[in-house]
């Protein structure tokens, strides 16, 4: 049974909502009329990966017509890109589709090298890829988070998540460093060759998870950031939320939002500290743009 919810029921009212009889569903599905008439009447389901194509023939929005129970793992993910497991080997480019089908089922994670092109083919991050392999391993406890325009963004705990985070929202609109950048700034700062920008690609994808000192202070270094922001341990480090409010703060700068921000307070997500800083610049703004006011 897929994660998202499935009501047979619902689906036959949409249906004729829609002025659809079940041949017209079944032609745009490609499927015989009798097993739409079973997903109506018996509630069972089509493949996971076909649901996202009954939405758009109901024309309903798939979350609203399946709603999701929970984060999507790496079969969810898959479903919802409307792929059959069978194609997944021809995405990853390997002989069969037995790597991902071990990944979802818990068994193997993925190899580095599977984990782009994956992501780019199911439309998501490689940071978002990464946590729902996780959620098929069962460890699916929500970490803490912060708030950010456009909702929660999760505390990033392993090497990946919070390399992948600092890439993908540090950067304003600048191009982020390559592979062999940030292996090229860890080893200066390390003063020798400790990684090559292969390493620094498993530790991006997730296909090595663990890190030396060395390399964690020379990731902090090409970053440009707090180096405990790449401690280790069970606990989030007070320097991973600083730096996210960093993050969020300079991308309400980027985005215009600095005065909301100083009217919103604490309910933005940002620490007392933080937010300290924001009425500081604030201040200065208004004094250099007298008529600047607040969103709120």
């Amino acid at each position: 049974m897929p994660t998202r919810q499935f009501d047979g029921a619902r689906v036959r009212a949409e249906r004729r909502a829609a002025d659809l009889t079940q041949s017209d569903v079944a032609e745009r599905m490609g499927v015989g009329r009798a097993a739409v008439a079973k997903w109506e009447t018996v509630s069972r389901p089509p493949d996971a990966h076909r649901l996202p194509l009954l939405a758009r023939v109901l024309g309903r929005p798939l979350d609203e017509l399946f709603p999701r129970e929970g984060e999507p793992d790496l079969a969810d993910l898959r479903c919802d890109a409307e792929y059959p497991q069978s194609e997944t080997g021809r995405i990853i480019g390997a002989q069969s589709h037995i790597p991902v089908y071990k990944a979802e089922r818990g068994i193997a994670r993925l190899d580095g090298s599977y984990v782009e092109p994956l992501a780019a083919a199911y439309g998501v991050s490689v940071a978002e890829l990464l946590a729902a392999q996780e959620r098929s391993f069962g460890i699916s406890t929500p970490p803490p988070s912060l708030a950010r325009s456009g909702g929660p963004v999760a505390v990033p705990r392993t090497v990946a998540e919070k390399v992948n985070y600092l890439l993908e929202n540090a950067y304003f609109g600048q191009t982020p460093p390559t592979d062999a950048e940030m292996a090229q700034a860890i080893n200066e700062q390390n003063a020798a060759t400790v990684v090559t920008a292969e390493d620094v690609r498993a530790l991006r994808t997730g296909a090595e998870t663990s890190a030396s000192p060395a390399v964690r202070a020379g990731l902090a270094h090409a970053f440009q950031i707090d180096p405990a922001f790449f401690a280790d341990g069970a606990e989030v480090h007070p320097a991973a939320r600083e730096v996210m409010e960093g993050i969020r703060f300079l991308g309400s700068i980027q985005r215009g939002q600095i005065l909301g921000l100083a009217a919103r307070g604490n309910s933005a997500g940002l620490s007392p500290e933080m937010i300290a800083k924001v009425n500081e610049l604030v201040a200065e703004l208004q004094d250099k743009l007298p008529d600047a006011q607040s969103d709120e």
